[in-house]
Protein backbone atom coordinates (compact mmCIF):
# COMPACT_ATOMS: atom_id res chain seq x y z
CA UNK A 1 0.00 0.00 0.00
CA UNK A 2 2.84 2.31 0.71
CA UNK A 3 4.39 1.58 -2.12
CA UNK A 4 0.78 2.68 -4.37
CA UNK A 5 0.57 5.60 -2.32
CA UNK A 6 4.26 6.69 -3.41
CA UNK A 7 3.59 5.82 -7.03
CA UNK A 8 0.21 8.00 -6.65
CA UNK A 9 1.95 10.69 -5.24
CA UNK A 10 4.39 10.93 -8.30
CA UNK A 11 1.47 10.73 -10.47
CA UNK A 12 2.08 7.40 -11.91
CA UNK A 13 -0.82 5.44 -12.34
CA UNK A 14 0.01 3.07 -14.73
CA UNK A 15 2.80 1.70 -11.89
CA UNK A 16 0.32 1.82 -9.71
CA UNK A 17 -2.31 -0.38 -11.56
CA UNK A 18 0.41 -2.56 -12.32
CA UNK A 19 1.39 -2.58 -8.68
CA UNK A 20 -1.92 -4.78 -7.92
CA UNK A 21 -1.40 -7.49 -10.64
CA UNK A 22 -2.68 -10.68 -9.17
CA UNK A 23 -5.10 -9.04 -6.69
CA UNK A 24 -7.93 -10.76 -6.55
CA UNK A 25 -9.92 -9.30 -3.49
CA UNK A 26 -12.49 -6.80 -4.42
CA UNK A 27 -11.46 -3.81 -2.92
CA UNK A 28 -8.61 -4.33 -4.96
CA UNK A 29 -10.48 -4.94 -8.24
CA UNK A 30 -12.51 -2.01 -7.46
CA UNK A 31 -9.58 0.56 -6.40
CA UNK A 32 -7.88 -0.42 -9.86
CA UNK A 33 -11.30 0.15 -11.71
CA UNK A 34 -11.28 3.64 -10.08
CA UNK A 35 -7.56 4.29 -11.01
CA UNK A 36 -8.12 3.73 -14.55
CA UNK A 37 -11.39 5.58 -14.93
CA UNK A 38 -9.94 8.41 -13.12
CA UNK A 39 -6.61 7.86 -14.58
CA UNK A 40 -6.52 11.43 -16.20
CA UNK A 41 -7.93 13.22 -13.13
CA UNK A 42 -5.04 12.09 -10.85
CA UNK A 43 -2.24 14.77 -10.86
CA UNK A 44 1.60 14.24 -10.04
CA UNK A 45 1.27 16.09 -6.39
CA UNK A 46 5.37 15.52 -5.69
CA UNK A 47 5.47 17.92 -9.11
CA UNK A 48 2.83 20.43 -8.29
CA UNK A 49 4.49 20.85 -4.36
CA UNK A 50 7.73 21.05 -5.88
CA UNK A 51 6.22 24.17 -7.98
CA UNK A 52 4.42 25.65 -4.85
CA UNK A 53 1.29 24.74 -6.36
CA UNK A 54 -1.19 24.46 -3.82
CA UNK A 55 -2.96 20.96 -3.41
CA UNK A 56 -5.02 21.62 -0.54
CA UNK A 57 -8.83 22.19 -0.72
CA UNK A 58 -8.12 24.97 1.91
CA UNK A 59 -7.70 28.07 0.12
CA UNK A 60 -10.52 27.04 -2.01
CA UNK A 61 -13.12 26.67 0.59
CA UNK A 62 -12.29 29.82 2.15
CA UNK A 63 -12.95 31.98 -0.72
CA UNK A 64 -16.45 30.04 -1.13
CA UNK A 65 -16.69 31.05 2.22
CA UNK A 66 -16.24 34.70 1.42
CA UNK A 67 -18.00 34.97 -1.33
CA UNK A 68 -20.96 33.20 0.00
CA UNK A 69 -21.10 35.97 2.78
CA UNK A 70 -22.32 38.52 0.32
CA UNK A 71 -25.19 36.77 -0.38
CA UNK A 72 -26.26 35.11 3.40
CA UNK A 73 -27.28 38.71 4.27
CA UNK A 74 -30.23 38.67 7.56
CA UNK A 75 -33.56 38.45 6.30
CA UNK A 76 -32.03 38.60 2.68
CA UNK A 77 -34.52 36.73 -0.01
CA UNK A 78 -32.86 35.97 -3.12
CA UNK A 79 -34.73 35.29 -6.67
CA UNK A 80 -32.26 32.69 -8.35
CA UNK A 81 -32.09 35.14 -11.18
CA UNK A 82 -30.64 37.72 -8.89
CA UNK A 83 -28.01 35.75 -7.26
CA UNK A 84 -24.95 36.06 -9.87
CA UNK A 85 -24.46 40.11 -10.17
CA UNK A 86 -23.81 40.31 -6.35
CA UNK A 87 -21.57 37.01 -6.51
CA UNK A 88 -19.35 39.33 -9.24
CA UNK A 89 -19.19 41.79 -7.36
CA UNK A 90 -18.20 39.92 -4.58
CA UNK A 91 -15.46 38.39 -6.47
CA UNK A 92 -14.30 41.37 -7.98
CA UNK A 93 -14.17 42.86 -4.47
CA UNK A 94 -12.09 40.54 -2.73
CA UNK A 95 -9.68 40.22 -5.81
CA UNK A 96 -8.91 43.87 -5.27
CA UNK A 97 -10.38 45.15 -9.32
CA UNK A 98 -12.50 47.84 -6.84
CA UNK A 99 -9.87 49.08 -4.96
CA UNK A 100 -7.39 49.52 -8.30
CA UNK A 101 -10.38 50.77 -10.66
CA UNK A 102 -9.46 54.24 -11.26
CA UNK A 103 -13.11 55.09 -12.08
CA UNK A 104 -13.81 53.22 -8.38
CA UNK A 105 -11.59 55.74 -6.88
CA UNK A 106 -13.09 58.75 -6.81
CA UNK A 107 -16.36 57.62 -6.17
CA UNK A 108 -17.25 59.20 -2.76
Amino acid sequence: IERVEALLWKGNVDAAIEAFNGCVSSQSVNFVAHLQKHRSRIPNYEYLQHEGVSIGSGAVESAVKQIARQVKLSGAQWNTVNVPQPLKHRCAYLNGYFETSPQLQNIP
